[in-house]
């Protein structure tokens, strides 16, 4: 019992303090949102795999900072509208509507089993900035500001399918567009986009080794 409290302990030691590293203007409100979110992944990933079961050990870096290596660029103001399309389990979308309270978030996903993890970890979070939708993120009503998306597919064919809900006026001091995280080499890529777009090298903004080769791509006036 003492061996499991010091593990429990441990644990939301290292959660507490590495988001605070990296994002000390966390409240205690979103630090306990983030705590109750990696026992909801843990537990729904039991039923439902919408993360490597490999990964799941490694929830705050490699999908919580990860995600939210968004929020460390871009500055939403509230009010904005974000699309994350094929957002699996909820990710980056459910991170980033923690830490931006006074955005909207649109989660999307053609698996109606992930969409339900979605639901459930919003609800019991008590998210009121997420919507779930299930279905096609270019059959969604409406347009954005911003669409994000984690390694969903190619650029070029991702950004096929969601240029067309991007809004073109912008309420935010940076252009309105794509926020895609991936890992690995995108020149070629990028190469054939018809769009301009900025690339954030992760590394210059976490230390961990798991961030030496991940990217954010900022990609607008396509």
């Amino acid at each position: 019992m003492i061996v499991w409290h010091l593990r429990i302990c441990r644990t939301i030691f290292f959660m507490e303090n590495i988001l605070k590293h990296y994002f000390p203007q966390l409240t205690t409100e979103q630090e306990d949102r983030f705590l109750r979110l990696k026992d909801l992944y843990i537990e729904w990933n039991s039923k439902i795999n919408v993360i490597s079961r490999q990964d799941i050990a490694n929830l705050e870096i490699h999908h919580f900072l990860f995600s939210l290596s968004i929020a460390a660029r871009f500055p939403f103001k509230p009010g904005t509208r974000i699309m994350d399309a094929g957002t699996g389990g909820g990710l980056p979308g459910i991170p980033l509507a923690i830490f931006f309270p006074e955005v909207r978030f649109t989660l999307v996903d053609s698996i109606a089993k992930k969409i339900r993890v979605v639901e459930e970890i919003s609800k019991a979070l008590d998210l009121k900035n997420v919507t779930p939708h299930w279905g096609r993120c270019e059959d969604v009503a409406g347009q954005f500001d911003f669409v994000t998306g984690r390694a969903v597919t190619a650029l070029p064919d991702f950004l096929k399918l969601i240029r067309k809900k991007i809004l073109v006026r912008s309420l935010n001091d940076f252009p309105n567009g794509v926020l895609y995280l991936k890992g690995g080499d995108l020149e070629q890529e990028l190469e054939t986009l018809r769009a301009k777009y900025t690339v954030y090298e992760l590394s210059a903004i976490f230390h961990e080794s798991f961030f030496e080769s991940k990217k954010l791509v900022h990609i607008f006036e396509f």
